[in-house]
């Protein structure tokens, strides 16, 4: 008898992979889109639900295979109406997805690794370490859960909603798939292909391509395969308009400076049949990256880099000194980059009140790297150093100090008010 670990979990095969597993059988291949669409169109996870296959082939199935889902554990509502749900995977840690309704679509956010290994200074997930690359099953089950969640099987495919935003009537509720939750997607490169697959599939979930991306933050090898695999969009995580900064926002800079990842993501876009560009993001930090002079080097750095560029003002996470920008210094970066003739959209802050906005995700890691602690340590260590400040200040204010132009506090006042940016 076969034991319920070695059993397939079909949740996770895309159709050439399903059309291998039915010939393994000795079935024909068409069984393969049978099933798909039992499992991605009506949410069917019971083999013997599936009317349209003789009962003697259902039995041979669940010898062998399974349907297995990861497992939602809670669920948080916005006031803005998005969703965040936290998804126990097989390894033991949580990671978080993300529902964002607008008009016009509906966006999921999804997560392709527990925790992330590239630490980039600005984002929560980093801060948790690492734990371990989601499997396919992990990653389209995040699709498959927010249909279930929000009605959305046994209506119309995805595609129906029409390119100018407008919706046929009664479609999915998720439009759009972004890959920008916890992890690097393209560290866990196979997994997210296939899955990829699947959301593109018309025997699944029908996706267009124009509303699948993938974001990354530089991992140029993989972006350099991509196009053998998929013709999803793209989104690059650049923060930063020279590698000096960007070493410091984003350490992965360090092996795959700006000009090798442009050119990168150049020969991807080129190699689609249809005039697509590339998303730039841009977290835009107060004091750190969010200056004039950034913008005016930002607009030189992409003269010749044909892209969107999407400003996304930084939100504040505990285990981080950065701070949000002012509304003026968003609005005169985006000025300074529409003058120079780029398309340039200012992300709206959604969900944050649930912790949910870009950058915030958390999860709950078993890290394997052991950052997490570190991080907590020193956020611990910087609470202790502010104490101590805060009662030689009130020791100071009650003594006379004369002949004495700066003391200890006066000095690590200094410090605390000077623009910092964490190791990385």
């Amino acid at each position: 008898m076969t034991t319920r670990e070695a059993k397939i979990n079909l949740m996770g095969l895309s159709l050439p992979k399903m059309q291998a597993f039915f010939l393994e059988l000795g079935e024909k291949p068409f069984r393969a889109s049978q099933t798909l669409k039992w499992i991605h169109q009506r949410g069917v996870t019971d083999i013997d639900a599936m009317t349209d296959i003789s009962k003697p082939l259902r039995e041979k199935m669940k010898s062998v295979a399974e349907i297995r889902l990861p497992q939602i554990t809670q669920e948080f509502r916005s006031a803005d109406g998005s969703c965040k749900w936290i998804v126990q995977v097989e390894s033991g840690s949580s990671v978080e997805m993300v529902f964002i309704p607008e008009a016009g679509r509906g966006t999921l956010c999804i997560s392709s690794q527990a925790g992330c290994s590239l630490d980039c200074s600005f984002c929560a997930t980093g801060k948790q370490g690492f734990n371990s690359n989601l499997t396919v099953a992990e990653i389209i089950g995040q699709l498959w859960w927010a249909n279930q969640k929000l009605a959305g099987f046994g209506v119309k495919p995805a595609q129906e909603w029409s390119e100018d935003g407008k919706p046929a009537q009664n479609p999915r509720p998720v439009s759009n798939v972004v890959m920008m939750g916890m992890g690097e997607p393209l560290l866990n490169f196979e997994n997210v292909m296939d899955a990829l697959s699947l959301m593109m599939e018309d025997q699944a979930y029908g996706l267009s391509k124009r509303r699948v991306t993938i974001s990354t933050s530089g991992v140029v090898p993989a972006i350099d395969r991509l196009k053998d695999f998929t013709d999803a969009s793209l989104a690059v995580s650049l923060h930063a308009p020279n590698d000096e900064l960007r070493n410091e926002l984003v350490p992965i800079n360090k092996k795959y400076p700006i000009k090798e990842l442009l050119r990168s993501v150049s020969g991807y876009m080129e190699g689609l049949s249809d005039r697509r560009v590339p998303v730039i993001e841009y977290t835009l930090i107060a004091g750190v990256n969010d200056h004039r002079q950034h913008a005016r080097e930002l607009a030189v750095l992409l003269k010749d880099f044909p892209c969107k560029i999407n400003l996304i003002p930084f939100n504040p996470f505990s285990l981080s000194d950065y701070r949000r920008p002012s509304s003026s210094s968003v609005s005169n970066f985006r000025q300074i980059l529409h003058e120079a003739g780029y398309t340039v959209t200012v992300r709206t802050t959604r969900a944050d009140d649930i912790g949910a906005a870009c950058g915030q995700l958390v999860g709950e890691v078993g890290d394997n790297t052991r950052r997490s602690q570190r991080y907590r340590d020193a956020a611990e260590a910087q609470k202790g150093n502010e104490q101590e400040f805060a009662v030689e200040q009130r020791s100071e204010t009650a003594a006379e100090v004369t002949g004495k132009r700066f003391s200890r506090a006066d000095n690590l006042a200094i410090e605390i008010d000077r623009p910092r940016r964490p190791s990385v």
